[in-house]
């Protein structure tokens, strides 16, 4: 039998490697901005084009490359880290795997100008699909310029997988204000197709925290400090009150390197136990150090999971410190009860004891004389005055029926009724149904059984109701008596100045929408005003996160968040008009038999099923 083993050209294993490093734009935008970082920068500005599909440039004030270095930088495994594989156990820097270059370049136009300080001239590189198209001299400022163009431009299948532009440039954003937080002692800025998104000079981490998520973040901070043998910790958590039901504002950095650990954030979860609405997420930025050679980092191709060698004690402390912090602020609740300062008695009074005041009574006083006597000259006065008005009917003849007939056709004011959800038709059409579990409605067909999910019902309700808003523009909104200001960061809020117009054909009404500063007068009707600042919160995190392929329009994605946010929960008890009233609803619907997240809403039990169970 032939052999059938054979090495990989160059250019695949980088196009392998590149499907470990490189899964989208943010990808490329963290490795580059991590060799900037290492590159001692005090400096960095990011330049991204169509949500990096174009362009992705990140240029630095570091010490630069010389032109060997330039050249070596683009090989696989090629690191200037680390020299031994002890090194591995012994990282301080970001990049060290020596594969990021190189695999970009694979997938990708890439350009490189680099130069040290003591060269007068430096390097600038072309590279196409790994091969190198040209190397030559040319005049830069000391450090380096990486441009990445026509990312996945030979990896068609792999560009096909990207999402919109938007939820792109949002997973840039989120690995820009990673490493941003991490080094807050470096300048960094940030541009998307020639707009400038961030300005954030050199600073402190609480600074650092209020240039990227507003000033109104100030307020919302509370410190953690805490230093033991085994870890040394900094940073801040939220205040219980301003917590949200999206985890956007969660930062855990070791060593000033981001990482994700579902174990240390239940931990932060444990510390605010009892302080937080059901459904809430506190955010936290908390910076850990910790020992190099007790942890892990080389566990995961992005290094963004980390392995403690001590993970009990750490969690132990973590959450001992936070709980520390919320209580010596005043944040958690303590044992004694609340004391009023006012009803102490003052120091100069300690000792006295209260005189019992004089009361004169006058016992000849008699509060019904008087009014005795005015009652009398009411009367006499009334007796005139009826007098004069009953002349007035002299002479006037009862016109019997004629009468009667006119005052049969006035129509007479009277009170508005209250609104109500459901039809007066609807709730005497006589549908008999009833709710198991409060969870599922049942109905009696010809055929047998209708057993209907509550929520999902609703959900496909409202889901037709506000697209059929946002296309024919005639929601109904409800003027708020007072303005609802809200608090979201800068980012959030742009997010809403994007879907603005389709949230106003919602029946939502934006008398300020600008920076971190959000007034609402008028909501939907469907909306409560406790509940405006979760639906748009979750509504952020859908359009962030979960936006499906670009065939799919914003107002689709809108109606859809704000169904899921508005429906009726499982557990919720409804009376036999609510549930008439959902049953009728939802067989109007245009698909009344999924939701749009494509579930079933209902199930049907036929008679003949009914009657294998007895059998």
């Amino acid at each position: 039998m032939a052999d059938i083993i054979q090495l990989l050209p160059d250019h695949v294993a980088n196009q392998i490697a590149a499907g470990e490093v490189v899964q989208r734009p943010a990808s490329v935008v963290k490795e580059l901005l991590e060799n900037a970082i290492d590159a001692n920068a005090a400096t960095v500005k990011l330049i991204v084009k169509d949500a990096g599909k174009t362009l992705i440039q990140v240029i630095d004030d570091g010490i630069g490359m010389s032109t060997t270095d330039a050249r070596l930088s683009f090989e696989r495994h090629a690191t200037s880290k680390i020299r031994s594989a002890d090194d591995l156990f012994n990282i301080h820097t970001k990049g060290f795997r020596g594969e990021a270059l190189a695999s970009i370049a694979a997938i990708s136009h890439v350009e490189l100008k680099s130069k040290l300080d003591e060269d007068e001239t430096g390097t600038h590189i072309k590279i196409e699909g790994s091969e190198i198209q040209s190397q030559e001299v040319v005049v830069t400022p000391t450090g380096t310029s990486v441009s990445v163009k026509n990312l996945f431009y030979n990896v068609p299948a792999r560009r096909n997988f990207l999402k919109s532009n938007n939820v792109e440039l949002r997973h840039i954003i989120d690995e820009f204000h990673r490493v941003a937080l991490s080094h807050p002692d470096i300048n960094f800025s940030m541009f998307h197709n020639g707009s400038e998104l961030f300005g954030l000079p050199a600073s402190n981490v609480r600074q650092r925290i209020v240039n990227i998520f507003g000033p109104k973040t100030n307020e919302k901070l509370v410190p953690v400090e805490e230093q033991t043998e085994v870890v040394k910790i900094s940073g801040f958590v939220g205040k219980p009150e301003f917590a949200k039901k999206t985890r956007g504002e969660q930062f855990f950095f070791v060593n000033n390197r981001f990482i994700k650990s579902s174990y240390l954030n239940h931990a932060v979860n444990a510390a605010f136990e009892g302080l937080l609405r059901d459904g809430a997420h506190a955010s936290y930025f908390l910076y850990l150090e910790v020992d190099a050679k007790s942890i892990d980092i080389n566990i995961h191709p992005t290094k963004t999971e980390i392995k403690f060698e001590d993970e009990h004690t750490l969690y132990a402390i973590l959450r001992a410190a936070v709980r520390h912090s919320l209580g010596q602020f005043s944040i958690a609740p303590v044992l004694d009860f609340d004391r009023d300062a006012n009803l102490d008695t003052p120091y100069t009074f300690k000792d006295k004891h209260a005189a019992a005041p004089n009361v004169e009574v006058d016992e000849m006083f008699n509060p019904f004389k008087e009014e005795q006597a005015s009652l009398k000259r009411s009367m006499t006065f009334k007796k005139e005055q009826t007098a004069a008005w009953e002349s007035l009917y002299v002479g006037l003849e009862s016109k019997g029926n004629s009468q009667d007939q006119e005052f049969s056709q006035v129509q007479f004011e009277s009170d508005d009724k209250l609104l109500s959800m459901f039809d007066e038709k609807d709730t005497k059409s006589g549908l008999q149904t009833f709710q198991i579990q409060n969870k599922y409605i049942v109905n009696a067909i010809k055929s047998g059984l209708l057993v209907i999910d509550q929520h999902r019902a609703h959900q496909r309700i409202l889901y037709e109701s506000f697209l059929q808003n946002i296309t024919i523009e005639e929601a109904v909104s409800q003027q708020l008596l007072f303005p609802l200001s809200l608090q979201f960061s800068t980012i959030e809020v742009a997010t809403l100045q994007g879907l603005q117009k389709q949230l106003e054909q919602t029946g939502f009404v934006f008398s300020k929408l600008d920076h971190d500063d959000i007034e609402i007068t008028g909501i939907p009707v469907s909306v409560a005003e406790v509940n405006v600042s979760s639906v748009l919160e979750q509504l952020i995190n859908d359009v962030d996160n979960q936006v499906p392929d670009s065939h799919f329009s914003q107002s689709d994605l809108i109606a859809k968040s704000l169904a899921k946010s508005l429906a009726i929960k499982s557990g919720q008890k409804l009376t036999s008009e609510e549930q008439a009233y959902l049953v009728n609803s939802l067989f109007a619907c245009k698909e009344p038999s999924i939701t749009p997240m494509n579930t079933p809403t209902f199930v049907t039990l036929s008679n003949d099923d009914l009657e294998k169970k007895f059998k």
